[in-house]
């Protein structure tokens, strides 16, 4: 499925998004219907705090997807650790959290 500036959305994918009601959803696809030109996102920002945590339809052409972030100091890594909890995304969750510590073993590693 494509977004409106034509980059292939795969479920997981994080997006930015407006709604027709014109808010501001920043989520992640929770699924997608190529057929229907409908991404489920699961919002974890919005303009709109009734819809925060909720995975809401919104038609693909609305649609644009966030960059993959390189993370670089353990701030950001704690940042997205305490996003994962508050989403309830065990893999990430886990994921960030094996990266946190690959960067405490390196550090105390280099004396």
């Amino acid at each position: 499925m494509f977004s409106k500036n034509h980059t292939v959305l795969n479920t997981g994918d994080w997006i930015k998004a407006e709604s027709k009601e014109g808010e501001l959803i920043i989520g992640y696809i929770e699924s997608l219907s190529r057929i229907e030109g409908i991404v489920k996102v699961t919002v974890v920002t919005s303009d709109n705090n009734q819809t925060i945590g909720k995975t809401i339809p919104i038609l693909s052409n609305r649609v644009k997807k966030l960059p993959a972030s390189n993370v670089t100091n353990k701030a950001q890594i704690g940042f997205l650790l305490d996003l994962a909890l508050s989403t309830g995304d065990k893999e990430w969750f886990l994921a960030l959290s094996s990266e946190l510590n690959a960067m405490k073993q390196l550090a105390n590693g280099v004396h």
